[in-house]
């Protein structure tokens, strides 16, 4: 049997709500089992657990989740989802409702930040931006 490892978080209260607020905006999603202390959740079939019982939310961007986005119709999406009552950041960073962190990010970052040529363009667009735009980062990149 392999043991796996899962995040908790740790909430003042209101662990249940928070575990069905992810649960609507990812897909594959499920609450797996609750109780008033635990609520057990999947999201895309990764297990996370949210605890009510924290003495106050203190969650920090020191952890944050990454969501790596294949359009701008998901990154769209989940940004929208996120700071609709949380935060804009820059660069990609949000904070939802609860205080959580995410950075949503699209696909391409990874290729267009290993490349000498194309990671100093990639970086000087979306340092300008709070949600990732994709089309201007890719314009960007091409400019020569």
């Amino acid at each position: 049997m392999t043991s796996l490892p899962y995040p908790c978080l740790w909430f003042t209260e209101g662990a249940k709500e928070a575990a069905a607020f992810y649960c609507e905006i990812f897909p594959n999603s499920k609450i797996l089992s609750s109780n008033p202390i635990a609520t057990v959740f999947s999201l895309n079939d990764q297990r996370y657990m949210a605890l009510n019982g924290a003495h106050k939310n203190s969650f920090t961007e020191g952890v944050s989740f990454v969501i790596t986005c294949e359009n701008q119709k998901e990154i769209d999406h989940y940004w929208n989802a996120f700071t609709t009552e949380g935060e804009e950041g820059k660069c990609g960073w949000c904070k939802d409702k609860y205080g959580i962190s995410w950075q949503v990010v699209p696909a391409q970052l990874g290729q267009w930040m290993s490349d000498p040529k194309t990671a100093p363009k990639a970086m000087y667009a979306f340092m300008q931006m709070r949600k990732f735009d994709i089309e201007t980062i890719e314009k960007a990149v091409a400019a020569e």
